[in-house]
């Protein structure tokens, strides 16, 4: 008896084993899950849509997270800074963005397990929005140190689930190979002051906290969810949406992964590795978040003219973020870009250590320098975990995991910045900021020759299932 021959043919799409059962409709639709125009078209109405939001919604939160630095200078001069009205002493501000540290750490992982399993994305990211932004507000009537305690912790609490969500967010709608772009345009943020009747610092909070607030309706009424509720695509659309991702487990899942899956996801040796390397990475970020207005005044600068200079070191990391996230897409290599942008990034925090204190035009230009090489690896470093998480339901937790180290690599910068050490030019910062930026450099190649040797034993998942990982 004569059987008919089944194609068992296995497609590969950068990383995902597809088996297919006809072969020649398998085979059409994986044309159309690659055909470059067809993918590039739906980009350019998803960037239109999705981008310029997650990017407002990005510039409050950082402008939310670090106006604590900045109301710490302002008008210090004459006494009308946040600490010389709350009565604040330097390990009491220290002590303050700690806490705002650790909230950071212990809700972002919570904060993603509601949102794949329990509410949408647009209802989620509106609440903590409107959360914080009203507690915001309130920073601007502190008249006391327990006041500024209770209020950092809980706009902690609250902005923690934010970028973590957005990243998530971005593997809802995005292929693996087109996010670290998406995340460093999102990361675009400015510095803005205040001036008034009421000291400076205070209006600071009170316009970007109002400002936040505002911003609650249109992430609740534009940003779309999920490609299935998308009323700007058609229903084809919508398919060809979902299907693309899918092939390297981004999209919508509510599926629970199984223990296995969160355990590996949480404790696996290579994960660790790209947890601690964010670490390092974070406390060069959270010591210009913090302190960038701190290391300016210790150039020679005061109040104003050190608001304003720390905006060319942070314009230098958004442009070199966006080129390097885009050529590590285009190219789907993650783990070089990181080690050139972190070597970099460390020679600056080296040598403006190295520079007498008095060198400030030379120790400026290290800070452009050190800024090109913190900023630019984090959209890659994050995107870099989303692709080679142990089970592709676990993605939402990698990232949240990934981002809550951040916590931990802030705690670390809010002590390294040592007030007695400005005359000197804070050589404890700087030398620990170059010593992290090249052990990333270091952990980055590791993880890339790791992940090479992964692929040449074709190493599966935590499913059991064929993967490719991404270098």
């Amino acid at each position: 008896m004569a059987t008919e021959k089944v194609d068992t043919t296995e497609h590969v799409e950068k990383g995902v084993v597809k088996r297919s059962q006809s072969g020649e409709e398998e085979g059409r639709e994986m044309g159309d899950l690659l055909d470059e125009k067809k993918n590039s078209d739906l980009n350019r109405r998803l960037d239109a849509r999705i981008i310029p939001l997650c990017c407002w919604l990005y510039l409050l939160n950082f402008l939310d997270r670090g106006n604590i630095g900045n109301a710490k200078v302002l008008n210090q001069e004459s006494n009308d800074d946040l600490l010389h009205q709350t009565g604040m002493d330097a390990n009491g501000y220290a002590i303050t963005v700690t806490l705002f540290s650790v909230a950071y750490a212990v809700f972002e992982v919570p904060s993603n397990w509601v949102m794949k399993h329990y509410v949408r994305p647009s209802v989620w990211l509106a609440v903590l929005l409107g959360c914080w932004g009203v507690l915001t507000i309130g920073f601007a009537g502190v008249r006391n140190y327990p006041t500024v305690l209770a209020l950092r912790l809980l706009i902690g609490m609250f902005e923690a689930g934010f970028f973590p969500g957005i990243v998530y967010f971005i593997t809802i709608w995005y292929r693996h190979n087109e996010r670290a772009v998406r995340i460093a345009m999102v990361i675009a943020f400015w510095h803005v002051n205040g001036a008034g009747g009421l000291q400076g610092f205070r209006w600071l909070f009170i316009i970007e906290g109002v400002v936040t607030v505002l911003s609650v309706i249109p992430i609740f009424l534009i940003l779309p969810d999920y490609p299935s509720r998308a009323k700007f695509l058609s229903d084809s659309e919508k398919k060809f949406a979902e299907d693309r991702v899918k092939a390297r487990g981004g999209g919508y899942v509510r599926d629970h992964a199984t223990r296995k899956e969160l355990m590996e996801t949480f404790l696996n040796p290579r994960m660790l590795a790209h947890y601690i390397a964010y670490v390092a990475n974070v406390v060069q970020q959270g010591s210009f978040t913090f302190f960038a207005p701190t290391i300016v005044t210790g150039l020679g600068f005061q109040s104003i003219q050190a608001q304003l200079l720390t905006v060319p070191p942070w314009v230098v990391g958004f442009v070199v973020a966006i080129a390097i996230s885009y050529s590590a897409d285009r190219f789907d290599a993650r783990g070089w870009h990181i080690v050139v942008a972190s070597v970099c990034g460390g020679t600056g925090w080296l040598a403006a250590g190295l520079l007498p204190a008095d060198a400030y035009i030379q120790r400026y230009g290290c800070l452009c320098l050190a800024a090109a090489g913190a900023f630019p690896c984090a959209p890659s470093m994050t995107n870099w975990v989303t692709c080679n998480t142990p089970s592709l339901l676990t993605i939402p937790f990698a990232i949240a995991l990934h981002n809550s180290c951040a916590g931990i690599g802030q705690i670390i910068a809010q002590w390294i910045w040592k007030p007695a050490e400005v005359k000197q030019g804070y050589p404890t910062g700087n030398f620990v900021c170059a010593s992290c930026a090249f052990f990333v450099a270091i952990v980055a190649a590791s993880l890339r020759l790791w992940y090479g040797r992964m692929n040449a034993r074709n190493a599966k998942d935590a499913r059991g299932e064929e993967r490719i990982w991404s270098y």
